[in-house]
């Protein structure tokens, strides 16, 4: 930031009670954060992306009729760029910058939607395009239709991936005139439910966090191809779990080392060593609330947005073992992604 201040950017599910989108102030020698503001200009704003020049603020409305919105960074209270642009899908869940669009994962419509950016970062609202997954999986109650949960772009920044939890897949995808063209499809384990990926520093491995078995897919990463190749696939919790366990957020650490899980209903973080071209579970411990939806890794520390419970805590890591310690937290009713800047 300008002022030499770094923040975070939250954001809430203002149908259960969220603030919309929170600001808070980040300690660099702490992690602890402390909040500025909040402001409250779409509904439920529950993923949060900043500009690589941290000016502008994107956000999803995470409704039935699915929308993205703008905002400027210009002090301790992003101010709305414009209105919020539909995405022609329901349920964006998650949202990231590609070539000069931003793409939003519609959960509700299984579809991923590129809305063009305008030279001042502002939305265009003229030319979104939607490309619509097809497909199911063998979990019933979760996989009768496609669920594209996060698009992201690779490392190299050629392609972008989107996630289905619905169809058990990883969709690698590319641009060409505004539209969205799927270029390879990666079948994962069926009625695993992927949600989430990150990326290894090396850029040639992905991780990919599965919802409806609590495990993590190693897979190796190939950008000259824009192929995904699954190689083994590692649990997240030490045994069986006693209540719920739907794994949510995944995070690799900067020097490649280790990578993070959040599960909910058990409300752990886990702690994965990377060991070659596969990961070994080193331990769990506490995520500081209740249901987990994200988590995010930054210099050494971790922040967790606990949605039913309404508060992020934030962890420091052990830089010898990536094990988190508690840090402290800030209350966040409904909260659901952290961002910093």
């Amino acid at each position: 930031m300008a002022d030499g201040r770094r923040r975070a950017f939250i954001g809430s599910f203002t149908a259960a009670g969220g603030p919309g989108i929170v600001t808070a102030e980040v300690d660099a020698d702490t992690g602890a954060l402390t909040v500025l503001s909040s402001v409250n200009a779409v509904p439920d704003p529950s993923c949060l992306t900043l500009s690589p020049d941290g000016e502008m603020l994107y956000a999803v409305s995470e409704t039935a009729a699915g929308a993205v919105a703008a905002y400027r960074v210009d002090g301790d209270k992003p101010e709305p760029a414009g209105r919020p642009v539909p995405v022609d899908g329901s349920g964006p869940t998650h949202l990231s910058l590609y070539a000069g669009h931003v793409l939003t994962a519609n959960y509700g419509s299984g579809s991923v939607t590129a809305v063009p950016l305008r030279p001042d970062g502002t939305l265009a609202r003229s030319a979104s395009r939607v490309l619509r997954h097809t497909g199911a999986g063998p979990h019933t109650p979760r996989q009768q239709s496609p669920h594209a949960h996060q698009v992201q772009p690779d490392p190299s920044g050629r392609w972008a991936v989107s996630v289905d939890l619905g169809t058990d897949s990883v969709r690698v995808c590319t641009l060409t005139d505004g539209a969205l063209v799927l270029h390879r499809e990666t079948a994962l384990r069926p009625g695993s439910g992927p949600r989430h990926l990150a990326f290894h520093p090396d850029g040639g491995h992905a991780y990919v966090v599965n919802e409806l078995s609590p495990s993590v897919t190693v897979c190796r990463w190939d950008a000259s191809e824009g192929a995904l190749t699954p190689l083994s696939e590692t649990p997240v919790l030490p045994g069986a779990p006693k209540h719920d366990a739907y794994p949510s957020g995944i995070a690799a650490s900067r020097d490649g080392r280790f990578v993070w899980t959040a599960t909910r209903g058990e409300d752990v973080l886990s702690v994965l060593a990377v060991e070659g071209e596969g990961l070994r579970l080193v331990t769990t411990v506490p995520c500081g609330g209740h249901w987990p939806r994200a988590l995010t890794a930054d210099d050494g520390f971790l922040y967790v947005a606990n949605e039913r419970s309404g508060d992020v805590t934030w962890f420091a890591v052990d830089p010898l073992t990536g094990v988190p310690r508690r840090g402290g937290s800030i209350r966040v009713a409904a909260a659901s992604y952290v961002t910093l800047g």
